[in-house]
């Protein structure tokens, strides 16, 4: 079923899901990565820390700024959301796609550290998130950045995260979103209970789908909240008013289909989409088989698209 070039990598990923079914072993990964991996730089970038105050007066979040050397003038800025089902991870983790962004098209990437599920589910995350948009268009000229040209982009529960803030942006007039670019995004919790969407593959796959919902929707099911869009942007029902949109999804993953809704629903408002499907590829692909053709084809189409987005949307 894999495209020839993922099959070697599925038994090395075939199980890599434990990582979310497994409570304790996802507060043990985040506990790892929190204590060696948060705070490193990026090798070429000026890269900095600083700590958000949250809009409900919780904890502060902690917030990376990531940008060119040689800066001139006020920059865009992207708000990049990290992946991680969301239970697990961190922004430094996504280093690599955060430098190439900048490489791409000079701008200045922010990413929050923002709340996971296992410890604090839905709507902690998320507000982290909209918290970390609506400060970085606020104080873009702290860090050089343009408030006029604000990206906001992330991979899987990044993307789903990412769509989620865009719509909120939408709603509340707080920051206008130049482009938004979720890319494979986790956006439907129905997709799990949902016979004919289930899909067994290495890397993330129903099974841990599910896992991963019913521990960031758990504050909503104990109190049987209906799910609202900011927690499941796939509930949305007015795709009006959101902006020119980047995406990408791989045929054999849980978020093909809802990924394909999405597009479908944003381009029947009027909404200005690039989109592009992955024969037979798994989820996480592009980086997973780093150095692979179709890994290189999504990561080309990912920031060609960025480039032309970023020329046709934000340059003044």
């Amino acid at each position: 079923m894999l495209h020839s070039d993922l099959q070697p990598f599925y038994w090395r990923f075939r199980h890599i899901g434990v990582m979310v079914r497994f409570r304790w072993l996802a507060l043990l990964i985040n506990f790892l990565l929190k204590h060696f991996a948060a705070g490193k730089n990026i090798d070429g970038l000026d890269c900095e820390e600083r700590f958000v105050p949250s809009a409900d007066g919780g904890s502060e979040i902690r917030v990376r700024i990531f940008k060119p050397r040689e800066q001139k003038g006020p920059l865009p800025i992207l708000v990049y959301l990290h992946g991680g089902g969301y239970v697990l991870g961190n922004p430094e983790m996504s280093a690599a796609v955060i430098h190439r962004f900048i490489e791409s098209r000079p701008c200045i990437v922010v990413a929050p550290d923002y709340c996971k599920a296992y410890t604090a589910p839905f709507p902690e995350g998320f507000n982290d998130c909209y918290d970390t948009l609506v400060w970085a268009a606020n104080h873009a000229h702290s860090f050089g950045g343009r408030a006029d040209a604000v990206i906001v982009a992330g991979h899987s529960a990044g993307g789903g995260l990412t769509a989620a803030v865009t719509m909120k942006a939408r709603d509340c007039g707080d920051v206008e979103v130049a482009f938004q670019m979720p890319i494979y995004p986790m956006i439907d919790d129905l997709q799990p209970s949902d016979l004919d969407r289930q899909i067994d593959v290495c890397v993330w796959n129903t099974k841990t789908n599910g896992l991963a919902w019913s521990a960031y929707l758990a504050h909503l099911h104990s109190r049987g909240d209906v799910i609202p869009a900011y927690a499941a942007p796939a509930r949305c029902i007015d795709f009006s008013g959101l902006p020119p949109t980047i995406t990408f999804v791989g045929s054999l993953e849980p978020f093909y289909w809802e990924t394909k809704s999405y597009v479908a629903a944003l381009r029947a408002a009027g909404v200005k989409v690039a989109f592009e499907e992955f024969e037979n590829c798994f989820h996480g692909f592009d980086t997973i088989a780093a150095g692979t053709n179709i890994s290189n084809a999504a990561l080309d189409y990912t920031f060609t698209q960025f480039a032309d987005f970023y020329d046709r949307y934000t340059v003044s």
